[in-house]
């Protein structure tokens, strides 16, 4: 057999050319065209950094919503007033005797008639002199 011209349509038929015998026989990416892509489940890696990215915004966003929550939920109880935390201790004994405390049932005329008090004396106005 002679040699070939390299240009010649039959070298395009030898061992190492390429023959164009077809859609079925195309390569691309390393697989046949027909044929599903064997690396199909790992096409998620293509966009991981914008995944990553995308999940670390959402978890800054309810980390910042969960302190904005928490920090509302410590104003309202600074505005609250609450006798158990916001008072001394010695003054809620006092305020749980004066919750006690009730006004007699004695009569009123007992208590005028053994006063000292003038019933006729003027009102007091302060800043007046008399």
């Amino acid at each position: 057999m002679p040699p070939t011209d390299i240009n010649s349509p039959e070298a395009a038929q030898t061992p190492g050319g390429s023959s164009g015998h077809g859609k079925e026989d195309s390569v691309v990416n390393g697989h046949k065209e027909g044929e599903p892509n064997p690396f199909a489940e790992y096409m998620w890696m293509e966009n991981e950094e914008e995944y990553n990215r995308q999940v670390e915004e959402e978890l800054l966003e309810q980390e910042f919503l969960e302190r904005c929550f928490q920090e509302m939920l410590e104003e309202e109880d600074q505005d609250w007033f609450i006798p158990a935390r916001d008072l001394p201790l010695g003054v809620g004994q006092i305020q749980q005797q004066f919750s006690g405390l009730s006004v007699s049932d004695g009569s009123t005329e007992d208590i005028v008639r053994k006063s000292s008090l003038n019933p006729e004396a003027k009102e007091f106005v302060p800043g007046v002199k008399y």
